[in-house]
């Protein structure tokens, strides 16, 4: 009998969701690439540090609809930044820079 292995490669897509923060390998990431946030709504608990990595070849920022949240100012190419959450909500955010990139950061108790 003969087995072969073949290799996958996976994405995110746009509307995918990611529940993290706390260990036990969930994600406290968003990965900035293709001028997407990825994933595009991120759970997590308060206390989380969330790291947004920006992998474009371009500078993006990380700012929060409400203006007062976060806001990142600019992150340049493989550069990051991070946040601690500190209260429960949904912050929707967006780059001030290219202002069609969009994304929600879910926080629960």
């Amino acid at each position: 009998m003969v087995f072969s292995i073949t290799s996958f490669n996976f994405s995110c897509s746009k509307s995918s969701s990611t529940t993290g923060g706390g260990g036990g390998g969930r994600t406290n990431s968003v990965s900035i690439a293709n001028m997407a946030f990825g994933p595009s709504t991120l759970i997590v608990k308060v206390g989380t540090v969330v790291t947004w990595k920006n992998n474009d070849g371009f500078a993006h920022t990380v700012t929060s609809d409400d203006g007062t949240s976060f806001n990142s100012g600019t992150i340049a190419s493989g550069s990051t930044f991070s946040y601690t959450t500190v209260t429960v909500g949904t912050f929707d955010y967006h780059c001030n820079i290219h202002t069609g990139m969009k994304a929600s950061l879910v926080v629960k108790p």
